[in-house]
């Protein structure tokens, strides 16, 4: 028998930017779908009615087709499965809700906040793990009459069962088993009466037909509950993988505060969708292509047994490898494009086209190509004391025979004008020369950048160290 196509999906909450681990979470849904034949759906949770902004779900949708991962079924795709934002599948929440309260599995708990985090505070003080202490759930229909009529707002648990032993098999962890005795009542519908975030993402991940499921591995205490609910709905749950958290390169939480940037800023930045991906595939996951990966490649190379179970430490150093690697890989017309914003709009375009070209082997970002544009203009470099030490260390002499040969055509013949009248040869000879005309003993080829400065500024250049 043919196995049935796998079906993923990456299910955000429109209530913040995208930060790194909702980016590699879905790029490994979709590639483990593409790899499949499968296909991968994007839905939006926007059932946080305080939080959810219509702004952040076209603010993903963008920056995810940007990042090149397109979506098989969702917003402004559509598809069998939807509709794909949660606020508009209330109606099947509700219907499943009624199926459970219906089978006794559900009871109304009347408990406030302050209630929850006495009991709470009070099992911590004892030494227990925190779960509900099951206050409301044998009230009797005149306790529960009561206690509605007296104005007292309720949401829904979910009945646990006593005694049993949730078992699954995680993608990244192995077998997992949890006792539902340490897990306690949960809610599944919320005071206001919209789903909570265990039952809805469940009902709809059912209902969607998902059959595999990659999310972070803060959630896998949340996943016997989710078995829990499917088992009481009748429906086969999904295979679940939970990947590793991503920390910092000091080994500490990502964060805002640790400047974790999103995926709006490293794009602002500059940062090219082709080194992302790479650099995101290879965080917690190994693989033993080396190469500078396009989608497909990706996707045949994406194997779930080779996500690591340790945290992944996002190393800068590694995204700027990739960017270089990815700005190797562009078209000249592509690295014009990318290099443009950063040049000074003052530039005539086959000026500007010339320097992005010349210096794009140079550039991590485009905000680096500034630095070149002000060499090609008038005014001579600013040398810092390594430099200044480099040029003095030349001598006058060498400096009046540049000037000398400033006159030649091109850089090859500049070179060895200098060369024959100093008998120099190696860093020696094109040190100096370098640092004098760009300020740094390190850049792109000069020759192509020689073309692009003035004839003057070349002889002002080297006659300020010939005195």
């Amino acid at each position: 028998m043919t196995a049935a196509p796998i079906v993923t999906r990456f299910a955000p909450s429109p209530t913040g930017e995208l930060h790194l681990g909702n980016v590699r979470t879905a790029l490994f849904n979709a590639l483990l779908a593409r790899r499949g034949g499968g296909r991968f759906i994007l839905r939006i949770e926007d059932t946080d009615r305080e939080r959810s902004r219509s702004g952040f779900t076209s603010q993903l949708c963008a920056e995810l087709r940007w990042l090149g991962l397109p979506w098989d079924e969702g917003p402004d795709v559509g598809g069998p499965a939807g509709p794909y934002e949660q606020s508009a599948r209330a109606g099947l929440h509700a219907e499943q809700l009624a199926r459970l309260a219906a089978a006794g599995r559900l009871y109304p708990c009347f408990c406030s906040a302050l209630e929850l985090d006495v009991s709470r505070r009070t099992q911590l003080a004892a030494g227990h793990p925190p779960r509900y202490a099951g206050t409301c759930r044998d009230l009797s229909l005149a306790e529960r009459a009561e206690r509605s009529g007296h104005g007292r707002s309720s949401t829904l648990r979910f009945r646990v069962p006593a005694g049993a032993r949730i078992e699954f098999d995680d993608l990244v962890h192995g077998r997992q088993a949890f006792l539902s005795d340490d897990i306690g009542d949960f809610v599944v519908q919320r005071s206001d009466g919209s789903a909570a975030f265990f039952f809805s993402n469940a009902v709809d991940d059912a209902a969607m037909g998902v059959t595999h499921v990659l999310r972070g591995e803060d959630h896998l205490t949340n996943t016997p509950r989710q078995l829990l609910l499917f088992a009481a709905l009748g429906v086969p749950p999904p295979v679940y993988g939970h990947l590793a958290l991503l920390v910092g390169s000091d080994g500490a939480p990502l964060s805002k505060r640790s400047g974790a940037a999103s995926l709006r800023q490293l794009r602002e930045a500059g940062y090219l969708p082709e080194a992302l991906r790479n650099w995101l595939f290879r965080l917690g996951h190994t693989t033993p292509e080396h190469g500078l990966l396009g989608p497909e490649a990706m996707a045949r190379a994406f194997d779930t047994a080779h996500l690591g179970r340790a945290p992944a430490r996002c190393d800068p150093a590694q995204l700027d490898f990739w960017q270089r690697d990815a700005v190797r890989a562009l078209s000249d017309d592509a690295a014009f494009a990318w290099l443009q914003p950063a040049l000074p709009a003052a530039l005539p375009p086959e000026r500007a086209r010339a320097l992005a070209l010349a210096v794009r082997a140079n550039c991590v970002l485009p905000r680096d190509a500034a630095y070149w544009a002000r060499v090609i203009d008038d005014t001579p470099p600013e040398l810092d004391a390594a430099a200044v030490a480099a040029v003095q260390a030349a001598g006058p002499a060498f400096f009046k025979a540049a000037v000398a040969a400033a006159a030649a055509p091109d850089w090859p013949q500049l070179v060895a004008s200098v060369k024959a009248v100093t008998g120099l040869r190696g860093p020696q000879l094109f040190k100096p020369l370098r640092i004098a005309l760009t300020g740094c003993d390190h850049g792109p080829e000069l020759a192509p950048l020689l073309q692009l400065m003035s004839r003057d500024s070349v002889v002002a250049r080297f006659a300020r160290f010939a005195d």
